[in-house]
């Protein structure tokens, strides 16, 4: 018996090592993605994660939407739109992958934003979906699996269909060229709650992206719980990256004093604490010399102002739910601007 078990153990063995090798592999299955920036199509690796790991990046209502086949209210959710004059791209809010362009983009009247075509065939999938006692289109995105929506045959032309979309399935990134990533400058800034102080500077034409995170304390790689402890000395930022050629540091610097009080030390309306200070962080001296000399050209304000300019440190950016927080949640700024 002792011999037979041994014989089917070595018999079995190779099946479950391939069947482990296959599952492993699949994690790193390759496919063909087109880039908008590139204007190329790309060999990616498929994304795979547990749900615990894609509750760590989603908020809960883009969870049920893309990992669940929700749909959400139509009329409820707003969906962005670039700034007047610019142009933008619609990514997939799991991975990042390019789905849509905002200029094929169309008033469907349906609640839900709606596409004539997207960016490439490639970057979505499309599968049967005869849930609710009907036979639909299911979009997926192609590289994360992410459910985007359905598509229908009663768009406008050229192409006749209307890919109608989840807005909490996107975020929308501005088209950047080659040669403005090649010119760009950043700036980094501290005023007040960062939701709202992004809010401001992605609207401004000229920002090329925005990302907020943490500046100015001693902890390495902070999370947002460690800051709001208020004792690991980071300040909230929003870090903007921009063309001078098209907006400059000193128009940032307008930007910067018009959308908080720079007289409140360590507050900002109902948000304390020293994570709130305000604080203009300079990467170059001539940054530094604008900062100071816009500072001194300040005159509307009756309290002293308690702004620090200093020269910036490591930048860690903060978890994804924070990134363009009010876009996902579809809601107006509520932070306290100026």
């Amino acid at each position: 018996m002792k011999i037979l078990r041994f014989f089917l153990f070595f018999l079995i063995l190779p099946l479950l090592l391939g069947a482990k090798m296959e599952n492993v592999n699949s994690n790193f299955q390759k496919i063909k993605i087109f880039n908008v920036l590139t204007n190329k199509v790309e060999d990616v690796n498929k994304i795979y994660k547990t749900d615990a790991d894609w509750k760590k990046i989603l908020t809960p209502e883009q969870y049920r939407v893309t990992r669940l086949k929700g749909t959400e209210q139509p009329f409820l959710t707003q969906c962005p739109i670039p700034p007047k004059g610019e142009s933008g791209i619609y990514q997939c809010v799991g991975c990042k992958t390019d789905l849509f362009r905002y200029e094929n983009k169309f008033e469907s009247q349906t609640g839900w934003p709606s596409f004539w075509q997207p960016v490439s065939e490639l970057n979505i999938r499309i599968i049967p979906d005869n849930t609710l006692g009907m036979k639909r289109s299911e979009i997926l995105c192609a590289r994360c699996e992410a459910h985007l929506g359905h598509v229908f045959n009663d768009g406008p032309l050229p192409s006749g269909k209307r890919y109608c979309i989840n807005v909490v399935a996107l975020q929308l990134v501005r088209v950047i060229s080659q040669e403005q990533l090649l010119h760009k400058e950043i700036a980094v800034f501290g005023a007040g709650c960062f939701w709202g102080a992004e809010a401001v500077f992605c609207r401004i034409k000229g920002v090329l992206n925005t990302t907020v995170g943490f500046m100015g304390g001693s902890l390495k790689n902070p999370t947002y719980k460690d800051v709001c402890t208020d004792k690991t000395g980071h300040v909230e930022v929003v870090r903007v990256e921009y063309d001078p050629q098209i907006v400059s540091y000193d128009d940032l610097l307008n930007v910067f004093w018009d959308n908080h009080d720079p007289t409140t030390f360590n507050r900002q309306g109902p948000d304390f604490g020293s994570q709130y200070r305000s604080v203009i962080f300079y990467y170059t001296l001539e940054q530094e010399k604008t900062a100071r000399q816009s500072k001194a050209r300040l005159e509307n304000f009756k309290k002293p102002i308690v702004t620090q300019i200093v020269a910036a440190g490591e930048f860690y950016p903060a978890e994804e739910y924070h990134q363009h927080y009010f876009e996902k949640q579809g809601i107006k700024p509520t932070c306290r601007l100026k």
